[in-house]
């Protein structure tokens, strides 16, 4: 597996907005850009060649929100093969492919309640297909969302991680987190009486509590469903390297770009909805010049036990 280099902060400079396909070919190789408009037509404006280092996406649900139209879920699964399909054949040797996905409601004729699909379970064969090999399905755990009627709340969804082969970047000792039982000893054996965890932290499990971007987040903008940087930083920096392309073909509001930039690393993104690209690019100029406003991922998450709302109220 590839090894880590030192960070190397990205220059600060004008990020282009692009929506001409012979800007995509001129400008291909400088550093990060946004793409204003289709998805599809800015991939088959590149050469067919490795490119990205990582792909991070979060894609349309299809459950009918402002930013997306509603399909027939077999139609919006072709769609969606389409475009990885194009993905796949600008992928790097050593790249890694991550979509974070959640369910798809479908409301029973006549019933009051919703069915749920979940998507990883459809997309795993559409990325098996492209050859690509599952690492990891990592659960985002959050705490607030829709309380349900007719089901249990859902306070999770999926992040897929996918790599083209056996030798990938994966950079372990950048993302390692704090050891449960740092003073634990080997009890026998050749190291007996000897530390037994790593120093320098453990590897994290696939399980990762991060807020999600709601009412007073710090990163909140006008995008209804959007992600956490921190969600992203993780994967950035144990999944490339310093200088490494990240790229989001559906890349909303920018938060794939925000931890990209941070990490020193170039970002592509691709955008239909042009205030989602304004504020983007604002995101990404700021996380650029060091200024951008994100909840970090080792940021200790908030104890409700300490709200004065959470005193139970005497009737």
């Amino acid at each position: 597996m590839k090894c880590s280099r030192d960070p190397a902060p990205a220059p600060v400079s004008q990020i282009p907005v692009l929506d001409q396909a012979s800007d995509v070919v001129a400008d291909a190789l400088l550093g990060s850009l946004l793409w204003r408009g289709d998805v599809e037509a800015f991939l088959d404006a590149l050469p067919i060649a490795p490119l990205f280092d990582l792909v991070f996406t979060s894609p349309p649900y299809n459950i009918g929100k402002g930013y997306e139209q509603r399909q027939a879920l077999d139609d919006y699964l072709r769609w969606q093969a389409g475009i990885i399909a194009k993905v796949c054949l600008r992928l790097s040797p050593n790249g890694s492919v991550c979509w974070q996905v959640g369910n798809h409601l479908e409301r029973r004729k006549g019933g009051a309640s919703s069915t749920i699909l979940p998507l990883d379970i459809v997309f795993h064969d559409i990325f098996r297909d492209s050859g690509l090999l599952l690492r990891n399905r990592v659960i985002w755990h959050f705490g607030h969302g829709l309380h349900c009627t007719y089901r249990f709340s859902g306070r999770y969804e999926v992040v897929m991680w996918y790599t083209r082969n056996d030798d990938y970047t994966f950079n372990l000792d950048a993302v390692r987190v704090p050891q449960k039982y740092p003073g634990k000893r080997h009890f026998k054996g050749p190291h007996q009486g000897e530390y037994s965890s790593n120093p320098i932290g453990k590897n994290p499990e696939d399980v990762w509590s991060v807020p999600n971007v709601k009412s007073n987040h710090v990163e909140k903008t006008a995008h209804p469903c959007q992600f956490p940087v921190a969600l992203v930083d993780r994967f950035v920096r144990a999944l490339t390297n310093p200088g490494d392309l990240v790229f989001d073909p559906f890349s909303g509001v920018g938060s794939a770009g925000v931890a990209a930039l941070i990490n020193g690393r170039r970002f592509w993104g691709c955008e239909a909805d042009a205030s989602y690209v304004a504020i983007a690019l604002g995101r990404l100029q700021d996380a650029k010049a060091g200024v951008a406003k994100y909840r970090p991922i080792d940021k200790p998450l908030y104890d409700p036990r300490q709200s004065s709302l959470s005193v139970k109220p005497e009737r």
